[in-house]
């Protein structure tokens, strides 16, 4: 398996992951037996720029490289690492809508 197969592979574990825990803190807050205030969500983790670039290079690997350039123009970037890391969450947001084929 090549090391970036394998950072898609974490990178969607991780995302399984976030989705569990906000399930079962959305189920503790249905559940509970107190009115008390819910418990303050858990931070997410902030997007490293490996995980970001796994996820364009399936886009590009996808066909989707023009639009993926794009993207990057749109955040004044001409390459990933000049996309500011705050800007990271908006850039994948974005990207989702192209689809993997």
């Amino acid at each position: 398996m090549k090391i970036q197969e394998m950072s898609v592979i974490i990178e969607q574990l991780r995302s399984a992951a976030a989705t569990l825990t906000d399930a079962a803190d959305w189920l503790a807050i249905q559940f509970s037996e107190t009115e008390d205030a819910p418990p303050e969500p858990t931070p997410k983790p902030a997007l490293t720029l490996e995980e970001v670039r796994a996820i364009l290079a399936r886009k590009s690997r996808a066909g989707h490289s023009v639009e993926v350039r794009a993207l990057l123009q749109r955040y004044g970037a001409t390459k990933l690492s000049q996309v500011e890391p705050e800007d990271y969450e908006a850039l994948l947001r974005e990207a989702e809508v192209l689809d993997d084929g």
